[in-house]
């Protein structure tokens, strides 16, 4: 009778009708990994060349290093990976279950929810509560001895930062009872908007924008596999206007590749894709993508505020060149004052120049007319030369 209750205390391998939890079934979701080629060649580019390993992962070597310690040690404690968005937590994480589980028994062993899915209280109470109170078992060979963390389940909570606050305080008493059996990883973009009781319980790592050189390895990537026609120049403005966003790069990179490709005329003949000739993408066609103003428009303007005393002449010109080159003030604004602080300027002017423009910028985010705060930015810049004058 003993060894009957033994049975049914744990979860054995689910059946191979069950889809939710089967890693036999072929239905259900893929991973890009598992994908078939022609299925691959149809995916966004970074879900095609996300990570599949940790090695894989750009940047952050030292967290990287540290979580492979955890596994390695059989010590893998509650993770909270936070950071902006494109910077590598949702890829390290999956990478990691890849490593500790394996591809076919990630289905059954790790549970992934995001902002898309109902995490409110009831979610907590009933899907999370009764994943993580089983202990699932299945065989993995010589592997499983080596490295028993694998008998660990793995909840994966992303975009945590959107759960009820209500949710926050339930999840809290589910991660210490079920310690023993599961493993929590929360993934958020802002710290703060958690519970400080789900924080203690975590070991934080921050993931901050990626290094331009840990970017351009993999854009370079992605150019030769895909055949990208790009320029060096072109290179160096798409790393740069990501501003340490792998995702942000690569949407940039295929929306320009796709907009450089020539449109079939109705009826025409398919042509191979080897056959297609594409045009070379330039600096003017990421800085129209990411709709970012020209550095030659912003010399303009700068030129323009830092020299001319008659504010009407400024204004008509920043008018002109918002309507020619179809620009907005608040991106005006981003990279006049990127400009601004590298001019060699007493500290008064310096602090004149970026205090009045980052009201302007708040004002402008809370709807504020642009006709009238183009004014006020004319007349912050111009306020500061007035007093490098005295």
């Amino acid at each position: 009778m003993s060894d009957f209750e033994d049975e049914m205390d744990v979860d054995g391998p689910a059946p191979s009708m069950d889809v939710t939890f089967s890693s036999e079934a072929n239905k259900g979701k893929r991973s890009a990994a598992n994908l078939p080629v022609e299925a691959e060649d149809s995916l966004p580019w970074v879900e095609k060349y996300r990570p599949t390993t940790l090695d894989d992962v750009s940047g952050h070597q030292d967290i990287l290093a540290t979580i492979n310690k955890f596994v390695d040690s059989n010590r893998f404690p509650h993770l909270l990976l936070y950071g902006p968005p494109g910077t590598g937590k949702t890829s390290t994480i999956l990478a990691l279950a890849r490593r500790i589980y394996g591809a076919s028994n990630m289905r059954q062993m790790v549970l992934e929810l995001n902002a898309s899915d109902d995490r409110g209280i009831d979610v907590v109470r009933e899907q999370i509560k009764s994943f993580a109170s089983t202990k699932q078992i299945f065989t993995m060979g010589a592997s499983t001895k080596a490295n028993s963390i694998a008998g660990f389940k793995l909840i994966i909570l992303d975009e945590a930062d959107a759960m009820t606050n209500t949710a926050q305080m339930a999840l809290r008493r589910i991660m210490e009872k079920y310690t023993a059996n599961t493993r929590f990883c929360i993934i958020a973009n802002y710290s703060h908007k958690l519970s400080p009781a789900l924080l203690s319980r975590c070991t934080r790592f921050r993931f901050s924008p990626l290094k331009e050189g840990d970017i351009r390895t993999r854009v370079d990537k992605v150019v030769d596999e895909e055949n990208v026609q790009i320029g060096g120049e072109a290179v160096d403005a798409l790393v740069r206007l990501s501003k340490g966003d792998m995702r942000r790069a690569l949407n940039v990179l295929q929306a320009c590749h796709a907009s450089s490709t020539p449109l079939r005329l109705e009826g025409a003949p398919k042509v191979p894709e080897s056959e297609i000739q594409r045009g070379t993408i330039t600096t003017e066609t990421i800085y129209n993508c990411v709709a970012a103003p020209p550095p030659d428009a912003i010399k303009d303007i700068m030129s323009t505020l830092l020299n001319t005393s008659d504010v009407t002449s400024c204004l008509n010109t920043i008018n002109a060149l918002k309507v020619t080159r179809g620009l907005a003030l608040a991106d005006i604004i981003t990279a006049l004052s990127e400009q601004l602080a590298k001019l060699e300027v007493s500290p008064e002017v310096m602090i004149s120049w970026l205090d009045g423009l980052a009201d302007i910028e708040h004002r402008v985010a809370g709807g504020g007319s642009e006709t009238v705060q183009t004014g006020a930015v004319v007349g912050v810049i111009r306020g500061g030369v007035e007093l490098m004058s005295r």
